[in-house]
């Protein structure tokens, strides 16, 4: 009788992130007996969107169960584009603020690009700011964005040292792509960066030890595009219709990721589940960044967090 084939091992993103939340916890602390600094935290929403206001109550309640400093500024739909600069000026000058946080989407009469470059790129704790996308490529310290910074974490805490390691990323964003191949390279990887444009997408993906899928399109990576025994990290978040037929006439969704998960566990090695993957490291790697911020702010260099 033949033995069942292995599954592929399902990446635990929820302990690990209740974990790191800990060792961030536990680092701030520290810094606060030692040099008397409070890490602190100023999240910016402007507008009602629901999804956001979501977000930012779940960052200001783990912001403080981290110990920290937790400033929400809740602005008005009609806020203006220079009544928000003007408080991203305040923040940046408050020397008790060291990570500065706006909540995207922002109202359409406000320009993103402009608000984001407004942040002292030394508090800005997305990681978006073409300073600190620049530190990232020349390999000086700086903050990264959040999400690449949880996956990195969760594949070094999988694999340990990822030295030679052929890793595909699929998708060329600047908020996951690209920062994702900076830090791959910067663990030695031998990196390839593939989009919508590729020739034989399936073909290369199969060529991956490491394949991260961040394309923003629900489950188009298949299982057969997946190297036997390889660490997928899927970085997707997608909304689609309820497999319920009765719940999708409804309206009902459920939540996907970029990989065909069930084809998928059946060859990987190891897998990120979606929802309970790279989501929840999100918010923990914002209070880390933001500990990191606080630390470099006195001259101080940040203690390790990722192990």
């Amino acid at each position: 009788m033949s033995a069942e084939p292995a599954r592929a091992t399902l990446i635990d993103g929820k302990a690990f992130s209740v974990d790191l939340v800990d060792r961030v916890a536990a680092a701030a602390a520290r810094l606060e007996a030692s040099q008397g600094v409070k890490p602190g935290l100023a999240v910016v929403i402007v507008g009602e969107d629901p999804a956001s206001q979501i977000y930012v109550r779940n960052k200001g309640e783990t912001t403080l169960r981290a110990g920290m400093r937790s400033d929400t500024h809740r602005l008005d739909e009609t806020t203006t584009q220079d009544e928000l600069l003007a408080l991203i000026a305040r923040l940046n000058a408050d020397a008790g603020i060291h990570g500065v946080l706006v909540q995207l989407p922002l109202p359409k009469h406000i320009d993103s690009s402009v608000v984001l470059d407004a942040i002292d790129p030394d508090k800005d704790v997305d990681g978006f700011h073409v300073v600190n996308a620049g530190r990232l490529a020349v390999g000086l310290p700086g903050l990264v964005p959040c999400t690449p910074l949880g996956s990195l974490m969760l594949l070094k805490d999988q694999l340990g040292d990822l030295t030679g390691l052929n890793a595909v990323i699929v998708g060329r964003s600047n908020i996951v792509g690209k920062p994702m191949a900076q830090l791959l390279l910067g663990e030695s990887c031998t990196v390839t960066i593939a989009h919508s444009r590729t020739r034989d997408l399936p073909a290369l993906c199969r060529t991956a030890d490491i394949l991260v899928a961040a394309v923003g399109r629900p489950e188009m990576i298949k299982g057969d595009w997946i190297k036997p025994g390889a660490t997928v990290i899927d970085v997707g978040i997608n909304r689609v219709p309820s497999a319920d037929p009765v719940k999708a006439a409804e309206g009902k969704t459920r939540v996907v990721g970029d990989v065909a998960f069930k084809e998928a566990v059946e060859i990987a090695g190891r897998i990120t589940p979606v929802p309970g993957g790279v989501g929840p490291m999100t918010i923990a790697c914002l209070l880390a960044n933001t500990y990191s911020a606080a630390c470099r702010s006195i001259g101080v260099e940040p203690e390790p967090l990722d192990a």
